[in-house]
This record gives structure tokens, sequence and C-alpha cells, in this order.
């Protein structure tokens, strides 16, 4: 259909409306409607519209978050994955729109297309899309049921999602895609050729060879991967014939695990030894037990051996001989280490005869947290041997030497500048953004009440934290004229969405140079041009091009340049015409800063002998696209190589285990964090003479470094201190905290509750209608809830699934619904288990009832519902 036909059929739609009778041709479209508009020729064919009726909350909540939709969503990430959702002209539609008119235009057209359809599926297809690319338009996105949910009420459920839990992080990830590169014995050209470890990794590998379990604390650069596979080669040969060990190997993140992976299976397959990997990715469709029972080492996240402990599919730990932990100062709180480890001390400490693996762990800094002397740093390190239960902190000491012909500890040197002395810039959009805000004051006078962040600032990250805390206030906020309160949700996301930009505006101004800002907003206001460019977007599209020659003219002012980027350009002058050869790696806080630097770098006259890449995170933040693994791949070959870039502008994904060639002069701009992220950016400068600069206008970024410093003295003290501790005296004091700890643990658990032993009623929670008693409920493998009774196969009827799938003892065959005449509610399914012909009902679809109160309660879960779940006993049925 043409745009003309489209317009002239929407201009005439009434008269067609009136004039055409749907059931004379409902018989001649139901092939078309079963190949475009499979949900709706469902739903006609059984006249049951439940599943689109159900549709209509999320319909609406992409109606309320449409305007953030716009600016987050890049339509072409994700359109492949939505597919089975859309029909395909409209694919086609979304994707021409998006090469002709843009992302944001585009983004508008899929949005118009997700609420027409008529997939059941749509919204969970759509969190799953947004969670594969990382796009942080996912925490808004919120699907009812949660799309990770470990307990699956009903087969539906089970056979659609995962329990694969999956940790978010704000920002660039840090990642390690290489990180052994310094001995050239582990290099992808030398791992099949004899080679010859050296004494310093030697020295750090010799208490795990010994059986000690052991924290192996080296610097950046120095190959603790290959100290590993020294360990695990010692480990596995030293079982006598008839035994084997089992090593596992885990890396907190996917490139760190792919890259882990390639080198253990590189180096050991030619040993004859079984190597494999389990990853998020891969998790849900792997028999993971078989998996690990089949394997000599396999290489995990660890999210995957906690979720299978808790299910029993892997018993416990005693499987393992030999547990190696990548970046091993993550042993925290409720990481996935420490719930590794939670269960390893509580077979420790709960007396159980099977045997423990030996557990070596690998970091660059074991890290001092808060402490503010040296006696509370021995406590926190003390406490991470403690969770790790190792005996001995391995450093190099004996072999010191060595160790710094390889990895060269640079000089520090702190470069404090001073801001712009008047910043117009800042004035005018300043005013943009209170303009901006007295309008969303005017659309919802509770604007303030509906964040608790106090004093924010425009241009800080306190503010984008008030925009984030109003956008998800705006998802629940609730009137009774629900057409008021879509108008009001939708005006706010808009607002709030231009705010977000004005501010990230100011942070790029702040950091470089008023122009790369100014370009930031005048791309974002033509996307916004080129999209839908409702009635508020004109007005407030109107209000920024009302300043924007004002704001053109101050940027183009030389006055204005930024004092921090006139010293960075020194910086790099010097060091360059001191050694035209220097390899540089800059590092920012933000993606946006990233480009603007490198637009800065390319535009600037005198930095022509540079040639930058950029080196940024997965994730995604708004419209900013990140940059895929293979792409994070050929810019470090080419960095490392071919000499294509001689400076990498990057983000934090560079400053953690992520392999770059040696550096000989690293830049911290603004940049500046704890003390293991201190020495992990600092390790990237390996090579002789290298130097490290913080250069900053904030005094107090200066003293937070120089804080680090300091407590990385601290940290280098205590561990010398441990190591001169007697053995014994060590494990004595590593016992004691573990005692202590399992003791606060198992203090802080909530008593199981006591289960309700009183029958109680489940009615429709449609109609009101008796379903059936909880005394009649029998439990199915732990999670699934079935009734007995012939009285219950009268409350409902079934039909056929549309769907019907097997899945491990089950095989989903039909739906059940409510048999009563006008309910017809969604109970659950009807299932063949094993030889027998079951429903399974979900407690979501109805409402229990005390019998004695008449008190009503409704559960969304089977595991909020405490009452007394009997087992389903095969001879039971047969009564």
């Amino acid at each position: 259909m043409t745009t003309e036909q489209r317009r002239s059929l929407q201009a005439f739609q009434d008269y067609i409306r009136k004039t055409l009778d749907p059931t004379y041709i409902l018989s001649y479209m139901a092939p078309w409607f079963r190949e475009g508009y499979s949900g709706l020729y469902e739903a006609i064919e059984s006249w049951d519209f439940k599943k689109i009726e159900k549709l209509e909350e999320y319909r609406l909540l992409l109606k309320r978050l449409q305007p953030e939709f716009k600016t987050r969503i890049i339509p072409t990430d994700i359109i492949s994955d939505l597919s089975e959702c859309l029909i395909n002209q409209e694919c086609e539609e979304i994707l021409q729109i998006c090469s002709t008119k843009g992302m944001m235009a585009g983004a508008e057209k899929l949005v118009e297309c997700l609420l027409r359809s008529d997939k059941e599926n749509w919204p969970k297809t759509l969190k799953l899309a947004l969670e594969k690319e990382r796009n942080k338009f996912s925490e808004l996105w919120i699907v009812e049921k949660g799309i990770k949910d470990v307990e699956t009420e009903d087969l539906e459920d089970k056979m659609e999602t995962s329990d694969i839990q999956i940790f978010y992080q704000e920002d660039p990830e840090c990642q390690n895609l290489s990180e052994n590169s310094c001995p050239p014995s582990v290099s992808d050209t030398n791992l099949y050729s004899p080679f010859k470890p050296r004494n310093y990794q030697l020295e750090l590998a010799l208490p795990a060879m010994k059986g000690k379990n052991t924290i192996i604390c080296a610097p950046t650069g120095c190959g603790k991967t290959f100290v590993s596979l020294l360990i695990c080669e010692h480990h596995l040969k030293k079982f006598p014939q008839g035994q084997k060990g089992k090593v596992v190997f885990f890396a907190n993140q996917i490139p760190v695990y792919e890259q882990q992976k390639s080198v253990f299976s590189k180096y050991f397959e030619r040993h004859g030894y079984r190597v494999t990997g389990i990853s998020g990715a891969t998790a849900e469709n792997v028999p993971v037990e078989q998996i690990v029972e089949n394997n000599d080492i396999i290489i995990l996240t660890p999210q995957i051996l906690v979720n299978n402990l808790k299910k029993g599919t892997i018993p416990s730990l005693s499987i393992f001989t030999l547990m190696i932990f990548d970046e091993c100062h993550n042993t925290s709180k409720q990481h996935p280490y420490n719930m590794i480890m939670f269960n390893y001390l509580d077979q420790k400490l709960g007396g159980s005869s099977g045997p423990l693996p030996q557990v070596i762990g690998l970091t660059a800094s074991v890290g001092v947290g808060d402490a503010k002397n040296t006696d509370e740093a021995l406590d926190y390190i003390c406490k991470l041997c403690a969770s790790l239960d190792a005996s001995v902190i391995a450093t190099v000491k004996h072999n010191l030497e060595e160790l710094e012909q390889v990895v060269y500890k640079p000089q520090k040197f702190f470069r404090k500048v001073e801001s712009r002395i008047s910043d117009k810039f800042k004035y005018i959009i300043a005013q943009l953004m209170r303009d901006t805000e007295s309008l969303a004051k005017r659309i919802c006078k509770d604007l303030e009440n509906l964040s608790q962040i106090q004093n924010r600032e425009f241009g800080t990250q306190k503010y984008e934290q008030w925009i984030v805390t109003v956008q998800k206030a705006c998802m629940v906020f609730q009137m009774p004229d629900k057409d008021e309160e879509s108008r009001i949700c939708k005006a706010l996301f808009l607002y709030t969405s231009h705010l977000r930009k004005y501010n990230d505006a100011l942070i790029i101004s702040e950091h470089a140079r008023m122009k790369d800002a100014l370009d930031y907003l005048k791309d974002f206001f033509s996307n916004v041009r080129a999209a839908g460019f409702d009635e508020i977007e004109q007005d407030l599209t109107q209000r920024f091009e009302e300043k924007l020659q004002e704001l053109e003219s101050v940027s183009r002012d030389p006055s204005n340049e930024n004092p921090k980027l006139e010293d960075l350009c020194f910086i790099l002058q010097e060091e360059y015409h001191l050694n035209p050869e220097t390899i540089t790696i800059l590092f920012v806080k933000t993606r946006a800063l990233v480009d603007a630097l490198k637009n800065w770098i390319e535009g600037n006259p005198k930095l022509s002998f540079l040639k930058p890449g950029i080196l940024t995170g997965r994730g995604k933040t708004n419209q900013n696209t990140g940059m895929t693994l293979p792409a994070q791949k050929c810019i470090l070959d080419a960095f490392k190589a071919s000499g294509d870039h001689n400076i990498l502008i990057a983000t934090s994904v560079a400053d953690e285990g992520i392999d770059i060639a040696q550096c000989n002069l690293v830049i911290l701009y603004e940049y500046v964090g704890n003390v293991i992220k201190m020495i992990q950016t600092r390790g990237r400068g390996r090579a002789r003479g290298s130097k490290c600069f913080l250069l900053t206008s904030n005094a107090g970024v200066i003293e937070k470094e120089q804080i680090n410093m300091y407590k990385e003295k601290m940290m280098n003290d205590s561990i010398l201190r441990l190591q001169t501790w007697d053995e014994a005296v060590f494990r004595e004091k590593i016992l004691h905290i573990q005692t202590h700890e399992k003791f606060i643990r198992d203090s802080q658990e909530k008593p199981k509750p006591v289960p309700d032993k009183e029958n109680k009623k489940l009615l429709c929670r449609k109609c009101k209608a008796l379903a059936c008693y909880t005394a009649d409920v029998r439990v199915i493998e732990e999670c699934h809830y079935t009734v007995l009774g012939d009285a219950f196969k009268e409350c409902f009827v079934s039909r056929p699934h549309p769907k019907p799938k097997q899945f491990s003892s089950f095989e989903k065959r039909a739906k059940i619904f409510c048999a009563r005449q006008n309910c017809s509610h969604d109970w659950g399914i009807h299932v063949k288990y094993k030889t027998f012909e079951i429903p399974v009902i979900k407690i979501e679809s109805f409402v229990v009832e005390d019998i004695a109160t008449g008190v009503q309660t409704l559960y969304s879960k089977w595991k909020d519902f405490h009452f007394e779940k009997i087992p389903f006993d095969p001879a039971e049925m047969s009564k």
C-alpha cells in the first residue's frame, strides 16, 4: 500500500466501516489473518479475546514510555528479534524509515507497530531483545511476570523462560579480552610449542602447586592466566592412575569467559584433556550436570554454578578438585563468587564428609575497602582470605627484579587545571532546563514529590539520577481518568527526556568543547524533527532554536576554550616530542567524552601526529551504540600490531583485565575510582619509563587519588605483615572469621514460614466461582501444581494448546479455562505427565479464601502462598 493510499484509507475510514459487514468478508480473509495476524485469527476462531485484552496494559505502558523509547532505542539492532511479533511489511517499513528519516523516526514507527501487535509474547520478546543488546530502556520496560523468574508457576512459563540471572553494570563493562600477553609463551602463536615459565611466575604458582588454597596477587600484565595454566596442569597430573581431577575456572564477564575458554582449550586439549565452557548464553540449552561430569576442565560464568547448586543439579562442590576465581577481589557481599564460597564454607564448617576442592584466586589488587589504617586494611584482607578459604597470599618477593623487567611501574603526575572563568554556554542551557522544568510542573504539580533526590544541580550525575527516579514514578502514576493519566505521563517523559539531553550536553561542555556539546544537542533535535514531532516537541524545539544562534556564537568564541583541553594538548605535545614512538591510553568517564575528544584531536592541527582509536563497552546508553566484541578485538589488534593508532581513548572497559599493548603514557582525564581501579588503570602503562598523568579541574579528584595511593601502600604493608605470620596462626584467624561470618549469615536467614494446614478455597479470580480446595492440590517436582478429583474436572474447559511442547517429563497439550459461562478465565494448562493426563494450575488465576473467616487473599506466586503442600503421589491417581 502506498503512502497516498494509506492517507486516503484513513480519511475515508468511517465510510468503509459503515458500509462493510464483517460477517460477509471474514471467511475470505481467514487465510491472510492466519499468516499475518495469528493472534487475532486465534481470537476470532474461538471468540476468546482474553490474550489480546491482556496486552492492553503493555500498550498503555508503551504509550507512556514512547518519548523515552524514541531517544533510547536503535530499531535496526532489535528488529530481527522482534520479527515474529510483527508482520513482514512492518519490519520492512521500519528499516526503510530508519534509512531515510533516522533512528528516532524508525523507533516511533516501531512503537506504532508494537501497539498494533496481536502476538501475546511481544512484551517479553521486547524485554529479551533489550536485555540482549544491553539497552538501558529495559530498566523501564517491566514485564509483570518477570522474564528471569526462577520459580515457574506453570509449565507455560517453564518452557519459555530461564532461571539464569543477569547482572547489569551501569556503563562500560570491565572485560578481559586477552589478559595474558606478557609472556611470549602464552600468546596464541606459541600455545602449541614448548615454553619455559619465568621465575616470578613459578614463585607465584608454588604455594598452589603444594596444594594450598592461595590468592595470587600480582600486577596487571605479568601473566596471571599463564600461572593458572601451570597450576592447573600440575594439579591434573598429580592424580594416580584410576583417579582424575576436575577443574572449574570462573570468569565474571562473557568476553573473559570466551578468552579463557580459548586459552585453556588450546593449551590442554593437545594433552588429551577435555575442556568445555558454559555461560549464561548457552546454559539454557545444555545439560549442565552431564557437561560437568564428562569434562576435565570447565570454564563457567559463576551464576551458572550458583543456579545449579540451588536447584540440586550439581549436588555439591565435591564434584570439583580445583576452583580458580579470576578477579577474585569480587568475592564479597552477594556476588556470585561469594554465593559459591558460602556453599563451600557451609560444607567445610558443617562437618560434611565430602572432599572440598582446592581454591585459587587471581587478582591485581586485593583492595582494602574503607580501611583508615594498616590494622583495618589487614582485617579487610583477612576477610577476603576467609571468604576464599585461602591460607596463603602469593606475591612476587624473591624475583622482583625479573618482574620489574616485564611490568614497569609508571611515574605518576597530578595536573590541577582551572575551569573556565565564565561559562555563558552553561548559563543558556541552564535557563532552557529551568524553562523545561517549569513546563513539566504545569503538567504535574507534584513533580518535586516524584523523587526523593533533593538539591540536584544541572550538569551532574545526581541530576541524571533525579530524571531516572521521576521516569520510574511515572510508570506507576495513576489517575481515575485514564486518558488524562496517559497524557500527563507522556508529557512528563518528553520533558525529562529533553532535560536528560541538556544535562548530557553540560557534562560534555564541562570536560570537552562547547562545540561538541552543541553538536550533541543539534543531532538530538534533528532526530526529534524527523520523528513524530508532536505539540510539546515542537514547543521545546522552538525554544532551543531561539537560543541556537547565541549558542553557536558562544561555542565559536576562542576565549571560551576549555583550559583542560589546552593542558591535555600540552602534555601530548611534550611527550610525543620527547618520544615520537609514544603509545598512549587516554581514560575518560563516558562514551560521549570518548567521541568528543576523538573529534577534538582529529580537528586540532597541533595534534596532527596523533592517530586516535576508541574503545568503549558493549552496553548501550540512549541512542549510543556500544562496541561489539569483534569491534573491540579489532581496535585492540590495530592498537597492538599495525600502528594504525598511537592513542587509544577508552572508558573503564580497558582498565580491568583487557590485554592492551605496552603503553608508555596513561592519562586519566577526570577519571578516578577506588584503589583497585587505580592499580589496574596504572597497570596499562607497562613500557619502560612509562608515565601516568591525572588531569582534573577538581582538587577533590586529586585528593581521592592520593588517598588511593596511600591505601595501596597500606595494602602492600598489610600483605607483607600477613606473610610473616605463622601459617597455623593465620589459618586459625581465618577459621575464626569464617565461623563468625557463618553465625551472622545463619542468624540473618529468615525462618521458614509454618505451613497453614487449614483447608482453603481457590476461587476463580475473575468470576469468583469455586474451583477447588487446597486439600486437593498436589505439588509435582517442587514447582508445578495439579488438582486431584473429578469435581475439579467439571469446573474447567480445555482447548488445544496453540504451542504444544515437550519439556522434561511433561508434554503440554491444552489450555484450561473457567467453565462458567461468560468467564473463560485462563487457569493454566493440561499436560501429559509420564503416563498421567492432568491439569496444571497457576495461582495468579485464583483468589484464596479462608473458609472460617471469608478473608480473601491474592498471590502472584505459589512460593508466597504458605499452605500445606502435599507432593504428587501416582498411587492417589488410581483411587
